[in-house]
């Protein structure tokens, strides 16, 4: 069977369109198979499956409601209690329609921008724009509609870019038509050309239909779950890597359009070579006999083919600087991730702190026994426990998670023994997760300073020193995931695109889950981020909390009375002029342009006014950061201090690392917070 459909396939090759029909009807198969015996807790193939598909799936082509009529939703809506019975019996017919209306809408609003070129736009304020911060938007009633849309959106973006080029009212006033004109044709050019970019994002628009479907049906199952392509699996396996393959290059799309070297990696085969330099412009790329063209394409396209794991060896041409046209081949070599190193520093004040940052929960996705975070965590601290410190602050926030085997380490450390949390895996029995090794490596009072945006893997490793009253949480509720993914292949004996699919949950030591609730900090600290719905419960289809038995008890420490702890820092919260500036910006950025209501006049005075009031708040919280008191004193450990000593570059960078660190108010509290626990 597997012969004859390889053989279909190879015959259909001259029919293009009807052969990708049918290699997407393959993975879609597959997908609906492997979600069926391999999700955590698969939702099975209904009507309430085919209307939750095709809501996402709409929402997925276009999210901003920039392209389609209410006619073409009228011609969609046959399929909306359909797509269970097509996926079922193998019908994949229905995909070439939508690709086939979304190519006519783009190219139509192509057309739209293009006869904008030669009208005189009205900025008068008779037309205004509309914000609704919720979902309940209308698609467009007619051609004409789209139309009106786009000449408002153009409008806004050249008033916009007015203000931004020049932050005086009356200069623009004076001159506003040979302005307007200038900037006009850039941001119609650049409205075209990021429609240009959307048709050939996955290679066509066919293509990239095809990949939000498949990607809507397993968001259906849970937000976590999604579609990879080879380059996304191999971007996303990127960034919880402490070692990769890569050119050592990182790109980055101009204003004018152009993708150039912003970047070269020291040690990296491009800065090796040496031909390749910053500012270069990228003009083509060639691996595998495959040409990649730079123009009208974006940024994102140009990184998933240079980190595409297929493309080992690529051939660039570039335009240098002084107008020279080179071809350089580069071949990828594994050079460290520098982002995702470890350093640790001191806060030196009434008593020495140590602080360490964690921006991720890397790991070497080499070797099953590889080392990654948990490992450098230990170098730092055994470097830190040189300087004298009496306590640790670990810095939590905004990040994303990682490998759960680096957290179970990490948690590990910190606790003598026993249970770090629960797994849960569909058609197995729970698992208990027991820390890794017996013994700790630092016994001193701790604080985690946490945000909204820390999540999975930072919040199991939280989340388990504060049920073993090891650490003091302080900081905002995260950000509620506590589901574990896999990458599994479409389909396993051809070279084929990826899936990341939700296949277990994890539970705190006492049976809890964070799952939706977050892990809730014990000193709650204000941000600009509250009320701003990220979390994982704002989020369409996410998995529900819930609890388990508990089969191994863990033997918590004593639990400190943290209310006078609690009042000290509530008391310097009120008082400071940094978290009074925070709540002030966190009102204005949620409720004035985050979730912005009402009407929005085209004109210049309204725009500059806006634009000037948002910089004036944004001003005002930077200063009251900076004015902050007290200032920490944060100093290197021995070990940095040797390595700078010969790098001036290096030097002046990690002096403006450690002014931005003592100025930091959430650090200046978790400093204080941990002094009052240790005099308590």
């Amino acid at each position: 069977m597997i012969k004859t459909l390889a053989s279909f396939l190879c015959i259909c090759s001259a029919f293009s369109s009807f052969c990708q029909e049918a290699t997407f009807c393959s993975e879609l198969v597959s997908i609906a198979k492997i979600v069926e015996t391999s999700h955590y807790k698969p939702k099975p193939l209904n009507d309430s499956l085919s209307i939750g598909v095709y809501k996402l799936f709409l929402k997925s082509m276009d999210e901003s409601q920039s392209f389609f009529t209410s006619k073409d939703i009228l011609d969609f809506s046959k399929d909306q209690y359909q797509l269970d019975d097509y996926i079922r019996n193998k019908d994949c017919g229905f995909i070439t329609r939508y690709a086939q209306i979304l190519e006519k809408r783009i190219n139509n609003s192509k057309a739209i921008l293009e006869s904008l070129k030669d009208s005189n736009l009205d900025y008068s304020g008779k037309d205004s724009l509309y914000y609704r911060s919720n979902d309940d938007r209308l698609y467009f009633k007619d051609d004409k509609a789209i139309a009106r849309f786009w000449n408002k959106k153009l409008r806004y973006k050249i008033l916009r870019k007015l203000v931004e080029n020049d932050s005086d009212l009356v200069q623009i006033e004076n001159n506003f038509k040979v302005l307007e004109s200038a900037v006009k044709l850039k941001i119609i050019d650049n409205e075209i050309c990021l429609l240009n970019e959307l048709l050939k994002s996955k290679g066509s628009v066919l293509s990239l239909v095809e990949s939000a479907f498949l990607d809507a049906f397993l968001k259906y199952q849970d937000p976590n779950s999604a579609y990879f392509s080879a380059s996304e699996k191999n971007l996303y396996e990127t960034s919880i890597a402490n070692s990769q393959e890569t050119f050592g290059i990182t790109t980055q799309k101009q204003k004018n359009g152009d993708i150039v070297i912003s970047y070269i990696a020291p040690g990296s085969t491009a800065s090796k070579q040496s031909e390749l330099e910053v500012n270069d412009i990228i003009l083509e790329l060639k691996a595998n006999n495959k040409t990649l063209e730079t123009y009208c394409i974006s940024n994102q396209t140009i990184t998933e083919y240079i980190n595409d794991s297929k493309n080992n060896s690529v051939l660039f041409k570039v335009k240098k600087q002084n107008g020279d046209i080179k071809s350089i081949r580069l071949k990828k070599t594994s050079v460290s991730v520098e982002s995702n190193s470890i350093t640790g520093y001191v806060i030196d004040g009434t008593l020495k702190i140590g602080y360490i940052n964690i921006d991720s929960f890397y790991t070497d996705l080499e070797s099953l026994h590889g080392l990654g975070v948990a490992n450098d965590v230990a170098k730092q601290l055994y470097k830190l426990q040189r300087e004298g410190i009496e306590g640790l602050v670990v810095d939590l926030r905004f990040n994303g998670g990682g490998s759960m085997k680096e957290a179970t380490e990490l948690t590990g450390m910190f606790v003598d023994k026993g249970p770090v949390a629960i797994s849960s895996m569909r058609n197995y029995d729970n698992y208990t997760i027991r820390d890794p090794n017996r013994g700790t490596i630092f016994n001193k009072p701790m604080v985690i300073l946490i945000n909204q945006f820390s999540a999975s893997a930072s919040e199991f490793f939280a989340g388990a020193l504060q049920d073993y009253n090891r650490a003091v949480l302080i900081g905002s509720t995260t950000h509620g995931k506590a589901t574990s993914q896999s990458i599994l292949p479409v389909n396993e004996y051809q070279n084929t695109n990826f899936i990341k699919l939700t296949m277990g949950q994890f539970y705190r030591v006492t049976g809890e889950s964070h799952q939706e609730t977050g892990v809730i900090p014990d000193i709650i600290l204000p941000s600009i981020y509250d009320n701003y719905k990220s979390q994982e419960v704002f989020k369409s289809h996410t998995l529900p909390n819930s609890t388990v038995n508990v089969t191994l008890k863990h033997s918590a420490k004593p639990k400190m009375d943290l209310s006078t702890i609690k009042s000290k820092s509530e008391d310097r919260v009120n008082g400071s002029s940094a978290f009074s500036a925070i709540k002030t910006f966190n009102t204005i950025f949620v409720n004035d342009y985050v979730y912005k209501e009402g009407a929005y006049p085209l004109t210049l005075k309204y725009i500059f006014n806006d634009n000037a009031t948002y910089k004036t708040a944004f001003n005002d919280y930077n200063k009251a950061l900076e004015q902050s008191l007290p200032k920490l004193n944060v100093l290197n450990n021995a070990s940095t201090k040797a390595i700078l000593e010969y790098n001036e570059d290096d030097k002046i960078a990690n002096e403006k690392l450690r002014k931005g660190l003592g100025q930091d108010p959430y650090i200046q509290e978790a400093y204080l917070i941990i002094n009052d626990i240790i005099n308590l």
